[in-house]
């Protein structure tokens, strides 16, 4: 049996299992990540992220991450400010500006470091939103938004990829939606050939975007980074607001900002070391 040194770590309650692979590779990460991620027979998380030795030019390290079925997803927006937040905080680097590749491209992030000398929030630049990818999207857009057909309903939304696929749809009442029903049937709908992201959305009277969220390969989780980018696009581009949002998920807030079409999205949120471990594999 070989032991393998664990981390858990959490962006709002998004939590994975975090493993330093920059010296010796990790090997059958699929099988771990659903293994690991039970939460009744392993250590229980959203996933498995994977932190690797960089193969593109000018990237610090590589992140790579696994949903809790298996699946390789190419990024993941609360998990990316902990990735910065475990190099730093084990000393693999100094620097509080990185460059993290990931299957989404390169992300460039700004660590906010405490007195304590630990890293406590992270700024990601996402980069500019994909607003139409005929590989992630099929639906036909009727002016900037899409119809889907799901259990018998009719759901009108915004397609946003932030390397990964959202499908944003507006709603009255959050707590109306039966996400653990209408998750599933939107995420494997035909319209979304590699299966999508579903955030539902209530836009509150103060203009806070609360958000809940059905993940590609994961579920419902308590969080989602690249989904709160999705969602404040969307409410930007249906003139909701206007440049900043603040994204209220289950697990807490993030604050979103966007110029415009063309330009980076940037999110700002907290990242956390929940405890460390050592597993046999």
């Amino acid at each position: 049996m070989k032991k393998v040194r664990f981390t858990k770590m959490e962006g709002l309650g998004n939590d994975y299992v975090y493993v330093d692979a920059t010296k010796e590779p990790l090997e059958g990460a699929p099988q771990l990540a659903r293994l690991w991620s039970d939460r009744h027979f392993g250590i229980g998380s959203d996933g498995l992220i994977v932190i690797e030795p960089a193969e593109s030019e000018g990237a610090d390290f590589r992140m790579r991450m696994y949903n809790n079925d298996g699946s390789e997803g190419a990024m993941c927006g609360n998990g990316i400010r902990c990735v910065g937040k475990f190099v730093y905080d084990k000393g693999l680097t100094q620097k509080t500006r990185l460059t993290i590749e990931t299957g989404a491209g390169l992300k460039y992030l700004t660590l906010h470091v405490g007195k304590d000398g630990k890293v406590s929030r992270a700024t990601v630049d996402m980069g500019a939103p994909i607003l139409e990818d005929a590989g992630q999207c099929t639906a036909v857009s009727h002016g900037g938004e899409i119809e889907v057909e799901a259990g018998g309903r009719t759901y009108r939304g915004t397609f946003v990829s932030m390397g990964n696929p959202h499908f944003v749809i507006f709603v009255d009442d959050i707590e109306a939606v039966d996400l653990e029903k209408e998750g599933p049937a939107l995420e494997k709908n035909e319209a979304f050939p590699d299966r999508c992201n579903i955030e539902f959305v209530e836009q509150r009277e103060d203009g806070v975007l609360r958000m809940r969220v059905w993940e590609r390969g994961s579920g419902i989780t308590m969080a989602c980074g690249t989904g709160a980018c999705a969602t404040a696009v969307a409410a930007m581009l249906r003139g909701r607001l206007s440049g900043e949002a603040e994204v209220l998920m289950d697990g807490g807030r993030l604050g979103i900002a966007w110029a415009g079409e063309g330009r980076p999205v940037m999110m700002t949120g907290p990242a956390r070391t929940v405890y460390e471990g050592i597993i046999s594999v």
